[in-house]
């Protein structure tokens, strides 16, 4: 498959996002937008280290056989934080349920009492 598909599908799941982050009010939908940009990037970056696997591979045989696995190790480290960013959001979440019984974000500002 082209790499442009990749780049295309890739900048539609990363605006899909962008706009959700933007127009919604409900926490636990901005942080699943936040996830669709973080997956959208991941995407790219393994399209693109496949890509440079396949090209570089078949131009010059002296390359180590470990080139194409950089991004996909970074990928998997994302998705860590990502995990980590999830269960720390999550948890700010039920407690902002707990004291304000809503989810919306615009009644962060009474959680400062």
């Amino acid at each position: 498959m082209p790499i442009q598909y990749y780049i295309i599908l890739a900048a539609v799941l990363f605006c899909i996002g962008v706009v959700g982050v933007l127009i919604r009010r409900n926490a636990i939908i901005i942080f699943m937008c936040i996830e669709l940009m973080l997956n959208s990037v991941n995407l790219l970056l393994v399209a693109f280290s496949k890509m440079h696997y396949v090209t570089a591979g078949n131009d010059n045989k002296s390359l180590p056989l470990n080139i194409g696995s950089d991004a996909q190790i970074f990928v998997f480290f994302i998705m860590v934080v990502a995990a980590a960013e999830v269960s720390v959001g999550l948890a700010i979440i039920v407690m902002m349920y707990r004291n304000v019984h809503s989810t919306d974000v615009n009644f962060l500002n009474r959680l400062k009492n």
